[in-house]
């Protein structure tokens, strides 16, 4: 027997940031065969290894299930050597303890399925691994996350991973509501499907044609890797681990454009886009709020994009834009929608004049559709959306279910059906659209101006 063991794991993407992550709650998320269930196994052992004394689970809804998946890839690909050499041995369980892998420096990881709980949930742990966590209930999760607290790790997590499901699931609401912390996984995250220069091995190759092979929604989530709800999603290219920025803040010398769409009962939606050199576009910050008036908007919009300390007040008590340090470039344009009085209002309070939007749908649809898809000349779409663009999250939209920023909107905008039931694909139906509509009046004016208007005589 030896307890020194090298493991060679090649890490890449999400799943490489899913090792550095110590959040108390973790979920990657993607497409099927993009090596989301390897990453996690590789991380439990890893901190089995690194923690004398620690204890895991590795859970999935039922027993049998974990058993045919995430326990066949551990035992045949995980701890494959630190069995040979007897670091790892299996543990059968007894009336005490579950069945698990007893490790030589004293950690411990339990198996089991939530069929049958008692043993498994009966215990503390440093770090829970849920397979396939879309199985669960939002109890099953809650009752995981009380179970953390073996304290022999230096931070306690519960792992998950899934592929995506609906956009209205409850735990893409967890994960939208800051709760859990989502990881986006691609195919060339796995070593076993792309090589390192991202080329597809001969196994990758079989097998994302098998998944191209997919029909409707099962190929938006199996092969897209979209939090999809139903035939007819509109924007089929949109991929989060694609078209999501981590970055806070862009370059300063980028220009801005802001989008406006009104609402009052349904949302109000502002927008500012950055535009890098190449012309591409970037959504940097958005307000997403129902319930207020213009001028309550205005003066949001202003502590967002002046500075926060020394901001100067006018007579009526509110920031005075003219007198205030901008912290982002003010606007190129603001383009809203064609509502008069709320248009007017903005312009008033802010002393920024508006251009009407270019509304023709079809257009606008085909526009986004071409920015969303990856083109020459680095292989890289032309609009993205930072992952904290939301200056706040609207309680009310939230309890409701509904979406709290465009980024939300994305995988529940959908064509309108036609009688027969098919989608009409020159109409998208129009329910919580109002993020889709502001980043359509942006894109049609960035991209109409460079299409010439010829007409023959």
């Amino acid at each position: 027997m030896t307890d020194v063991i090298e493991r060679h794991f090649a890490a890449r993407g999400a799943a490489l940031d899913l090792f550095h992550r110590r959040d108390n709650e973790v979920l990657i998320c993607g497409a099927a065969g993009t090596g989301k269930s390897r990453a996690c196994l590789e991380k439990v052992h890893m901190m089995m290894l690194l923690n004398p004394g620690s204890k895991a689970l590795l859970l999935r809804k039922t027993h049998v299930s974990l058993a045919a998946t995430g326990l066949a890839t551990f035992r045949d690909f995980v701890i494959e050597e630190a069995l040979r050499t007897g670091i790892v041995r299996w543990y059968g369980g007894d009336g005490n303890k579950p069945p698990g892998y007893i490790y030589s420096n004293g950690s411990f990881i339990a198996v089991g399925g939530l069929d049958n709980p008692t043993k498994i949930m009966s215990s503390e742990y440093d770090i829970i691994y849920v397979q396939e966590a879309t199985e669960l209930t939002p109890t099953d999760w809650e009752k995981c996350t009380t179970r953390l607290r073996n304290g022999k790790i230096s931070f306690q997590q519960l792992l998950a991973d899934c592929n995506p499901e609906a956009p209205d699931h409850w735990l893409k609401k967890r994960c939208d509501s800051g709760k859990t912390t989502m990881l986006y996984a691609l195919h060339t995250d796995n070593p076993v499907l792309f090589d390192n220069d991202g080329q597809p091995t001969e196994r990758g190759a079989k097998y994302l044609a098998v998944l191209g092979n997919l029909t409707g929604v099962r190929r938006l989530r199996l092969q897209g890797g979209i939090w999809a709800a139903a035939e007819g999603v509109i924007y089929e290219d949109w991929n989060p681990a694609v078209h999501i920025l981590e970055r806070k803040k862009l370059p300063y010398d980028w220009d801005r454009i802001w989008s406006i769409d009104f609402g009052f009962k349904n949302p109000f939606v502002w927008q500012m886009w950055a535009i890098d050199p190449d012309g591409r576009l970037y959504l940097e910050k958005e307000i997403y709020r129902t319930k207020r008036i213009v001028a309550d908007h205005v003066q949001q919009i202003l502590r967002i994009v002046t500075h926060n300390k020394k901001q100067i007040l006018n007579a009526q008590g509110k920031i005075d834009p003219d007198k205030s340090t901008w912290i982002y470039p003010r606007p190129l344009k603001v383009i809203t929608d064609h509502d008069a009085e709320d248009r007017a209002t903005f312009e008033r309070e802010i002393g920024i004049g508006t251009t009407p939007a270019q509304k023709t749908v079809k257009d606008g649809l085909d526009a986004v559709m071409a920015r969303l898809r990856r083109g020459p000349p680095d292989g890289r779409p032309r609009l993205f959306v930072c992952r904290d663009s939301l200056a706040d999250r609207d309680a009310e939209l939230s309890e409701a279910g509904l979406p709290c920023s465009t980024l939300q909107e994305f995988g529940s905008y959908v064509y309108e059906p036609s009688p027969d039931g098919k989608p009409n694909k020159d109409r998208p139906y129009k329910y919580n659209d109002h993020g889709m509509d502001a980043m359509r009046y942006v894109v049609m004016d960035q991209d109409s101006r460079s299409v010439p208007k010829i007409r023959f005589m």
